[in-house]
């Protein structure tokens, strides 16, 4: 029954992380392309919200209870798809702890868009163009993650 709870837990968060990336990427960026400022600024705004609600502590479940199930299944750390699993965890998080920091950035340039009635400026895009390459490694590692997670191959 322990381990069944454990998954549980580790596959909803997993799916949290997973879903509020995903969610939060495809509002921010069309919003963004959209280039209406006032909305882009709410959204944003949303964005950050959201990485503290929902991704950062699932960041924190995620190794807890995947660490555990893999005490509990009596898994050798040293299993290839145990350490590929966790480098490319480690990866998409190398790439979120920045795209956390251009989010934030990002929503004062809006902001302060908002308040001066002037458009997104150039120095939005370019952080825009960082956390969208960031965001598709992150994407991409995940994804990989998940396929580990589900095959176990030797």
């Amino acid at each position: 029954m322990e381990y069944v709870v454990v998954k549980w837990l580790h596959i909803l968060s997993s799916t949290f992380l997973f879903g509020t990336g995903i969610g939060s990427a495809f509002y921010m960026l069309l919003t963004s392309l959209s280039r209406d400022v006032r909305a882009t600024a709410v959204v944003v705004r949303h964005v950050v919200l959201a990485d503290w609600l929902f991704t950062t502590p699932t960041i924190i479940i995620q190794p807890l209870t995947g660490f555990y199930l893999i005490h509990l299944a009596g898994y050798p750390l040293t299993s290839r798809w145990i350490m590929w699993t966790i480098a490319l965890y480690l990866l998409a998080g190398a790439c979120w702890l920045p795209v956390v920091w251009l989010q934030i950035r990002m929503r004062g340039f809006a902001q302060d868009a908002v308040k001066a009635g002037t458009e997104l400026p150039p120095i939005y895009w370019r952080y825009l163009r960082y956390w969208v390459l960031l965001g598709i490694l992150a994407f991409l590692a995940l994804v990989v993650v998940f396929y580990l997670m589900v095959a176990k191959p030797a």
